[in-house]
């Protein structure tokens, strides 16, 4: 039977992560979502990517925060939208679906049809303390020593600012999904997570400013997720919220590997859904008791 797998944060400029892409085996009948933050180099995007789509049947991907950073000396030194839409016809040019095409149907015997919808969504800072403006909660992020890359190397142009990117893609998100047919469930796909409550890590709490939207808090519900794949935290793992599986798929930093105590480039099967069904979690918190979670706190994802 076909599977659906996903993997985020591959960051192959770490040349334990490139090789770890590298050596991955062939899956010639699986699928494979990659879930943002490949690389910060356009040419090492490209190598990951061709890699990636050479051992799948199908490769689903969205843009992290690193795709979009332009840095110095990178050839490909466009900002922004024109970045983005750079990346997107690259992938394009490989066979590699991305949230500007249309959502396609995963289908495997004995599973219902099921929609994947690759997003693009970036973040506003509206994942911050209440009653904090995003300029005061930048500031108190600084001054606890956490300072997103962002800040510095990725450009809204022609937005006036992330967070007006960020709502215009909010806005061409939820409108598409609005138009996929009620009898499809969905897989949104996105880098950032859609609830604030994961993206609050334990060592690093302000580096939710960097992560989300508030505007997607109830997308699991409102969209008919059947299961909602996300990276970015760099906390791999299986939480329940609503009765809906949230898979986070970061590869991560070698670091983070060496704290969770494996080096190995390991995918997350996403579907089908065998073994998850009726999943014992705990009311509280969402985890799922059985399958939980990687380790408990982390380095800054960056």
């Amino acid at each position: 039977m076909s599977k659906l797998y996903a993997v985020s944060d591959l960051h192959v400029g770490s040349p334990d992560n490139r090789q770890a892409v590298a050596g991955l085996a062939a899956r010639p009948e699986d699928w494979l979502i990659v879930a943002g933050d490949v690389g910060e180099r356009f040419e090492d995007v490209r190598w990951a990517i061709e890699r990636l789509r050479d051992r799948f049947q199908k490769v689903i991907w969205v843009p992290g925060n690193h795709e979009l950073w332009t840095l110095p000396g990178d050839p490909h030194h466009t900002r922004g939208e024109e970045r983005y839409q750079e990346l997107v016809e690259m992938c394009r040019g490989l066979d590699v679906l991305t949230p500007e095409d249309p959502y396609p149907v995963w289908r495997a015997p004995g599973e219902e049809p099921t929609v994947l919808a690759p997003l693009f969504l970036l973040y506003d800072y509206s994942f911050r303390p209440p009653g904090l403006s995003k300029e005061q909660a930048v500031a108190r992020a600084a001054g606890s020593g956490v300072l997103c890359g962002d800040e510095l190397l990725l450009h809204p142009d022609p937005h006036p600012s992330r967070e007006a990117w960020c709502e215009a893609r909010l806005q061409l998100s939820a409108r598409r999904l609005a138009e996929v047919p009620e009898r499809y469930r969905l897989v949104p796909i996105s880098h950032f997570p859609l609830r604030l409550e994961p993206a609050v890590l334990a060592r690093i709490p302000m580096f939710s400013l960097w992560c989300g939207s508030r505007a997607t808090e109830d997308w699991h519900r409102r969209f008919r997720a059947r299961v909602v794949v996300s990276g970015h935290l760099h906390l791999p793992g299986t939480t329940w919220r609503d009765g809906v599986r949230f898979e986070e798929v970061s590869f991560g930093y070698p670091r983070d590997r060496a704290r969770g105590g494996s080096s190995g480039l390991r995918l997350r099967e996403v579907l089908p859904a065998e073994g998850f069904a009726d999943a014992d979690t705990d009311a509280d918190t969402g985890v799922d008791l059985d399958r939980a979670v990687g380790p408990g706190a982390a380095p800054l994802p960056e």
